[in-house]
């Protein structure tokens, strides 16, 4: 009898929404499929004209819109980032899911603030760029995994980042979205209200129709032009890049203490390298690139490590790119601090020019509040303690500038930027997965892949246990290896210098869609009682008029 009531009153409250929770739920999941290992692309389309059923339906208020846009994001963000559960259990993994699903919460709320303007679709996708931009950002540097334009590594908008980098990606991705939801939205409108009379409501469909038509222009006008530049058209210099994926013992946080056999297993790849070379089985690189954490002994200390490094660049006779753990000046036993690194391991020189990772990562690489987090989680002083480092994101190796976007960095914009900025002819992508699992690696490609159009660069992606790949200015993997399994790549490619427009005015794109939701949000929030005033008035007086018509 206690049991009924309470039944019926959770059922009263839940019953007029259920539509609208299914729906947000299942767009959060559709989503989430766009990513790999899915790389359904065309399903955010279809996310995204969900979502704007659920938000613009008159019954979801301004609380409705924060609550079904969180719903959304915990059904993405959850099944998207299962590997961080993997080694550090099930709390770092939901807690992150629940955070980064405060976004889309946002989005949702401002959705329905905006959606009586016209040309709501418009809005809508300004409002996801400005809640993408947030979620880069803060906190703690943001986290970016899951900007939806990631996911269209293998659909045809892959092109629009060579125009405007990974946020005009997101923006024409909610754009389509949106807009097609608009269009069915209005037809179902049409059909329960004024199919009878004939009458077509043209602002209601013009805004949205002509959206998406930009959108597919620009994907039809680029594509002929990004697929000509990765298939090699120009005059830009080849040559020969290898990257040496050495594979670890075992999979784990455990990964640093099995560093002497991971060095040991880049030095044994990377001879067996040098002897296909001398056999003919393979090309001379003119460079080498090692993953991040290749050598996680200090070479620069460690005379042993030094030694065999040097061995190695030796029998390849090129430089190679070591990845490796560096004391920072302010290192001490009680705070030891340590810089990311990759060193530029000359053949005859031994160490030059380095890279100091700039962009470290938060409760990973360091420990933000470190006194405060170590109380809440046992897996707390596994972090580590690195520190960012500086300079403008290239070294040098056999004349050749290269950009370096150390694993993690590679997510966000201004690193490869700042690196093709500052004459990056290629980008290389060192990277350590060992603690993470295949869907990982393959996101983390799916970025790499992204960054190659956008900039208009090869892209040599070297792994500690894969997934390693040579990727062309088009987006298309032009060699990969498998997971865990130690192998070594050996690809020519193009030095090119070219500047694309989303390297050149990336950032204003992505400052100007900003701004306009920002514009958005303050034109709804001063008229959108008198908007709405408007537009009821103008749908009343429409059937009216086709009445009167068909009367005469």
């Amino acid at each position: 009898m206690v049991e009924r009531p309470s039944v019926a009153r959770v059922w009263s409250a839940l019953g007029p929404r259920v539509l609208r929770l299914t729906a947000a739920i299942a767009a959060g999941i559709l989503v989430c499929v766009s990513f790999p290992p899915f790389g359904w692309w065309f399903a955010s389309f279809l996310a995204f004209g969900l979502l704007a059923w659920v938000l613009t339906r008159p019954a979801t208020t301004k609380a409705g819109g924060f609550g079904y846009g969180f719903l959304f994001g915990l059904a993405f963000y959850v099944p998207l980032l299962p590997w961080i559960s993997g080694f550090v259990g099930a709390m770092p993994w939901l807690a992150l899911a629940a955070m980064e699903a405060l976004f889309p919460a946002v989005f949702g709320l401002l959705a329905v603030v905006v959606r009586r303007l016209p040309g709501w679709p418009v809005w809508f996708a300004c409002l996801w760029v400005l809640g993408e931009w947030l979620k880069s950002t803060v906190p703690f540097g943001g986290f970016p995994w899951g900007v939806v334009g990631y996911g269209q590594d293998d659909g045809p908008l892959l092109v629009v980042a060579h125009f405007g980098g990974v946020p005009l990606v997101s923006f024409a991705v909610a754009l389509v979205g949106f807009g097609l939801g608009a269009i069915a939205l209005e037809a179902a409108r049409w059909w329960r209200t004024d199919h009878h009379t004939g009458h077509v409501d043209l602002p209601a469909i013009l805004v949205p129709g002509a959206s998406v038509a930009l959108v597919l222009v620009v994907v039809a006008l680029g594509t002929p032009y990004v697929r000509q530049s990765g298939v090699g058209a120009g005059d830009d210099p080849t040559t020969t890049v290898a990257a040496v994926q050495g594979n670890v013992p075992r999979l784990g946080l455990d990964f640093n203490a099995q560093r002497r056999a991971v060095l040991d297993n880049h030095v044994r790849e990377t001879l067996r390298l040098a002897e296909d070379v001398r056999a003919g089985r393979a090309q001379q690189p003119a460079v080498v690139v090692w993953p991040e954490n290749s050598s996680d002994i200090d070479p620069i200390v460690n005379q042993d490590a030094a030694d065999q490094i040097g061995i190695a660049a030796d029998a390849i006779g090129a430089p190679i790119l070591v990845g490796a753990v560096v004391a920072a000046p302010g290192y001490s036993p009680e705070d030891p601090q340590a810089t990311n690194t990759v060193i530029v391991w000359d053949q005859a020189t031994g160490p030059g020019e380095r890279h100091d990772k700039k962009i470290v990562q938060p409760f990973g690489e360091y420990l933000p509040w470190r006194s405060f987090f170590r109380k809440l989680s046992s897996f707390a002083d596994r972090a580590g303690y690195f520190v960012p480092g500086d300079g403008n994101g290239v070294v040098h190796a056999a004349g050749i500038p290269i950009g370096v976007t150390t694993c993690w960095e590679v997510i966000f914009d201004r690193a490869a930027r700042e690196s093709v900025l500052n004459g990056a002819q290629f980008l290389a992508v060192p990277t350590n997965n060992a603690t993470f699992d295949e869907s990982m690696s393959a996101q983390l490609l799916s970025f790499a892949r992204l960054r190659a159009v956008e900039h208009d660069r090869f892209v040599v992606v070297a792994g500690t246990v894969g997934i390693s790949a040579v990727i062309g200015p088009d987006g298309h993997e032009l060699d990969r290896t498998e997971f865990f399994q130690p192998a070594y790549l050996d690809s020519q490619i193009r030095l090119k210098t070219s500047l694309t427009p989303a390297t050149r005015w990336g950032p204003e794109v992505q400052g100007l869609i900003v701004i306009a939701g920002v514009a958005g949000l303050a034109w709804a929030m001063l008229h959108n009682g008198a908007l709405a005033d408007k537009f009821a008035r103008r749908r009343q007086k429409a059937p009216a008029a086709a009445k009167s018509m068909t009367k005469e």
